[in-house]
């Protein structure tokens, strides 16, 4: 029978024709449902994916406290030029930014651009940038620039889920990828807004060094052409290309000298060198360093030992003799040996291979940037490494660091003696060169992650391992043994010790979590050019006067000033002033720069003609004495005296210290309180009281009162000074304004 609905709305029940295909599909769901089920692997794939992709996102938020406590802005000094010419190419295009002439840098030398630095950072940010712009996100390059570095960071765990994975096993691919997703050895480098080199360079770091392993391990030509490209990469992004283009070649020595020669390292080493090179060749700053420069030697060397070895095993197969082949192997070696010899000793003699430089030395002998290069020295994260910095960077990996070693060395693979190499010599340079800890980080998360992934799988599968029972068998003469079983009753001692074990090890995996987030909160994520501090009741206070002062400059002076400062601020200052600087970052020319150390540390009408010479219109110093801000320019006046010095003999440092001291009071050296930097930092501070109970011209970044106050200036006049004093700008005098 038919069903009426009525006019209000009730319904009858429904037909029997209709519920039948309706209860039919739900048993079919049903059904399928129940049939539905993943197997063990399929399971762990998943799982391991949906690890990774939280990995993965994890490195991406942590790095973003400096944007959500401040706000979307580039960090320190270096990233300012690197936004710079980054906001050129998208604006004027590769080929002007490739043939940029900059004229408001090193004035009055200029600035080849596209000859003088690596350009693929900026390369890859415009090309986020653009593609971005495709997909019609309406975005600023200099948001792009700033979230760079933790996209970067985010695709490193990638890789090194996959390395680890190679090395060892996925669950130490997995530990690999956490542990570097939160290191702050890595982190120091890659937060929101650290836009240098490295934010990029570790990523290709690590790519080339996995994609090598992965060629030596296969043989296959793909892999190697892969490893090749990203040693391109790699090479177009940051001078550290070095640390590859050595390490490789040192790791195929091993495996030559250890007997584990094969068609497979050959391909891979052949492929890498030759194509890596050609490529590397592009970069107009590296050009044909790979085949002139000392410190690209090793590589070559390796590379036809490669072809010696190749040879010597040809002529091996095809020599029934061994007397015959011996007498032809040694013949061989010391033809190839002298050869060697002979060419290298040719090659240096006649300047066509050039000497180590500088920086290169003192990686192998930490004392000869001090002796030799203070302008090296002077930087500070070129100062040898402090036992409380690895601390502070690796935290309980210095604790699994070594127990993965000693996994490693149980179970030598090809690819388990790469990073046994990579993780010694890595942590050596980290030891000499604090800036080098983040070329270690990754082979430290990978050894510890081996550490860490093999001791849980040994504990856990301890744990869940059953009492077996023992059998013992007796025998009296020639009649057969009865067996009687037993317990092993030393299993639950084993477990409960496995199980205490495993609660230490996440113990320290959590407290190693605590640790890295507190660090990348606090110590990583406070950009230098906004300041921040606390009072006595805690209240948090935002010192802003860089971006203050750049402001000022940019809207206050002419357009065509020349603006001098230490080399520290040259980048900011061009950047975010739009002024042109006598000396930057870049410190290509050491002269240049011991001329600004010169006229800083000499008397002010010295320092006046200094000054002249160069066209100078402002100078620029920044002083701490006001808030305690401690890495200012009087703090920093040494290091100018000692470049300075290094060209200019007239100026000595004995003549700015007492009895061996550098002191800025009362006892202060003479020519100390009467140089210019000293004037430019003091002056008017005399009249200042900075701290409740102490008198006028206390400095609190030194903790002592200034030892002259009523300094009067005769050929600069002051300018500006920000609000809290950190920045100082003095305009020069004209000389008939005198």
């Amino acid at each position: 029978m038919g069903t009426k609905i009525g006019l209000s709305g009730d319904k009858g029940p429904v037909p029997s024709s209709i519920m039948a295909p309706l209860h039919s599909l739900q048993d079919t769901l049903q059904l399928s449902f129940r049939n539905f089920r993943l197997k063990t692997k399929q399971q762990e794939l998943l799982l391991r994916i949906g690890a990774l992709m939280l990995i993965y996102v994890l490195a991406f938020v942590t790095r973003l406290f400096s944007v959500l406590r401040y706000e979307s802005m580039i960090h320190e000094f270096d990233p300012y030029f690197n936004y710079r010419t980054t906001l050129y190419l998208t604006e004027k295009g590769f080929y002007e930014f490739w043939n940029w002439f900059d004229s408001e840098s090193w004035y009055p030398l200029g600035r080849i651009i596209g000859g003088t630095l690596y350009p693929g950072l900026m390369v890859t940010a415009a090309l986020l940038f653009w593609m971005l712009r495709f997909l019609r996100f309406a975005v600023h390059i200099r948001d792009v620039c700033v979230m760079t570095a933790p996209f970067f960071a985010s695709n490193t765990t990638v890789v090194a889920y996959f390395f680890g994975k190679d090395l060892w096993d996925s669950g130490a691919g997995l530990v690999a990828a956490a542990f570097i997703a939160i290191c702050p050895g890595y982190i120091s480098r890659s937060v929101a807004g650290s836009y240098d080199n490295e934010g990029v360079a570790i990523f290709a770091l690590l790519l080339t060094f996995y994609l090598f392993v992965k060629a030596v391990s296969t043989g296959s030509l793909v892999w190697s052409v892969a490893s090749a490209f990203a040693y391109f990469y790699m090479v177009s992004a940051w001078g550290g290309y070095i640390f590859i283009i050595n390490l490789v070649p040192l790791y195929v020595l091993v495996l030559l000298v250890t007997g584990r020669y094969s068609l497979r390292l050959y391909i891979a080493y052949n492929t890498l060198y030759i194509l890596g090179m050609l490529l590397a060749m592009q970069i107009r700053f590296v050009g044909f360093q790979h085949v002139q420069s000392g410190e690209h030697m090793a590589a070559m060397a390796v590379f036809f030992l490669m072809q010696v070895f190749y040879f010597v095993n040809w002529v091996k197969h095809q020599l029934d003799d061994p007397t015959l082949f011996q007498a032809f192997l040694r013949v061989t070696v010391s033809s190839a040996v002298a050869v060697g010899i002979l060419a290298l000793g040719l090659g240096m003699a006649t300047g066509y291979i050039s000497p180590w430089t500088g920086r290169f030395y003192s990686l192998l002998d930490p004392t000869y940037a001090k002796d030799h290069i203070p302008i090296i020295a002077s930087v500070s994260e070129h100062q040898p490494t402090a036992w409380s910095s690895f601390m502070f960077d690796f935290h309980v990996l210095l604790l699994f660091f070594p127990a993965g070693l000693y996994f490693c060395f149980r179970r030598l693979t090809d690819a388990t003696i790469f990073i046994l190499i990579y993780g010694l010599t890595s942590l050596y340079f980290a030891g000499v060169m604090v800036r080098l800890i983040l070329v270690a980080t990754p082979a430290v998360c990978l050894i510890s992650a081996i550490a860490v992934s093999s001791t849980l799988k040994n504990l856990s599968g301890l744990v869940r391992s059953r009492s077996p029972v023992v059998t013992a068998a007796k025998t009296s003469g020639t009649t057969k043994g009865s067996a009687k079983g037993g317990v092993d009753h030393t299993l639950p001692l084993q477990r409960k010790g496995a199980t205490v074990l495993m609660a230490g090890t996440f113990y320290l995996l959590m407290s190693y979590v605590i640790h890295c987030t507190w660090v990348t909160s606090e110590a990583y994520s406070s950009p230098s050019i906004v300041l921040a501090a606390r009072q006595a009741n805690g209240e948090k206070v935002i010192f802003d006067d860089f971006r203050e002062a750049y402001f000022w400059l940019r809207q206050n002076t002419p357009p065509d000033a020349k603006v001098m400062s230490w080399w520290d601020y040259g980048y900011q200052i061009t950047a975010m002033g739009n002024r042109t600087v006598i000396v930057d970052n870049n410190t290509w020319n050491n002269t240049h720069i011991a001329t600004v150390g010169r006229a800083m540390s000499s008397y002010e009408h010295e320092a006046f003609e200094i000054m002249q010479e160069l066209d100078v219109d402002y100078v620029l110093v920044v002083f701490g004495g006001l808030t305690g801000y401690s890495s200012d320019d009087i703090n920093k006046f040494l290091w100018m005296v000692r470049i300075g010095g290094g060209v200019f003999p007239v100026i000595k440092e004995s003549d700015y210290l007492v009895d061996g001291q550098y002191r800025v009071d009362k006892g202060a050296a003479p020519k100390m309180l009467d140089c210019l930097m000293y004037k430019l930092c003091y002056y008017r501070f005399g009249e200042v009281t900075t701290e409740y109970g102490k008198p006028p011209g206390w400095d609190r970044a030194r903790g002592v009162e200034i030892g002259k106050k009523n300094i009067e200036l005769q050929y600069l006049e002051e300018a500006f000074t920000t609000s809290s004093w950190i920045i100082r700008i003095y305009k020069v005098k004209s000389p008939q304004n005198r």
